[in-house]
């Protein structure tokens, strides 16, 4: 399994000093910085777009991912390549032609990766995911921060373990949701590497303390 890391997600960050923000998630050693894109329509909530996340780029040498919480994906991949992200998260939900969708990514030189909401079953993505950089487990319903872990998102990290192991596959499995000291253990004995954690980075006011924090508690639980 690989080692743990955290995906530091800029949603519970002061935007009045986001370039600040991120530069103390660098300082903290996380693995890479997610931007919660959402439109008001495909979830109850407005953030931002590829402006604001491009305005930060020059600031850190991290990687950015764009996580599209919006209708139309397909629509504007081009602005977030110009952007700076290197990977974009698509939800099943919203693409009418998810495999076109995983090519148009490919085709703008981003790594493709799928997001499934809480309700929606692992087994919808089989078929596609050998094509997948990682594939993003909700353990909240999208839109909002610091809501409560959803627990049978535990059993969907690990049938997504099983699945990549009898593939032959070798995607890496992000959860995003409730993300916190009190399931972080939980989480990655399932099976996930990739942890997006915002209000449990943001929420006290010292990002670059608690994603240190955070990060030794997954680290630890790794290797229990």
């Amino acid at each position: 399994m690989t080692e743990p890391a955290i995906v530091a997600s800029v949603l519970g960050a002061d935007y009045s000093r986001l370039a600040g923000e991120v530069l103390d998630l660098q300082a903290a050693g996380v693995d890479r910085i997610q931007w919660d894109v959402m439109d008001g329509r495909f979830v109850p909530n407005l953030t931002f777009g590829a402006a604001v996340v491009g305005a930060c780029r020059p600031y850190v040498d991290l990687p950015f991912e764009a996580h599209l919480m919006v209708e139309d994906p397909d629509h504007g991949l081009e602005e977030f390549v110009s952007a700076g992200c290197s990977t974009v998260i698509v939800h099943v939900e919203a693409c009418r032609h998810l495999h076109r969708t995983l090519q148009l990514i490919e085709h703008h030189g981003m790594k493709p990766a799928v997001v499934l909401n809480p309700a929606t079953r692992v087994e919808l993505i089989r078929d596609i995911l050998p094509m997948l950089h990682h594939v993003l487990i909700m353990s909240v319903n999208p839109g909002f921060g610091g809501q409560e872990f959803i627990p049978f998102s535990l059993d969907k990290i690990r049938r997504l373990a099983q699945l990549r192991q009898e593939m032959g596959l070798a995607f890496k499995i992000e959860v995003d949701g409730g993300v916190a000291h009190d399931t972080v253990a939980q989480v990655v004995q399932a099976g996930a590497e990739l942890l997006v954690a915002g209000n449990a980075v943001f929420g006290a006011g010292e990002a670059e303390r608690d994603a240190r924090e955070l990060l030794a508690a997954a680290r630890k639980a790794a290797g229990e």
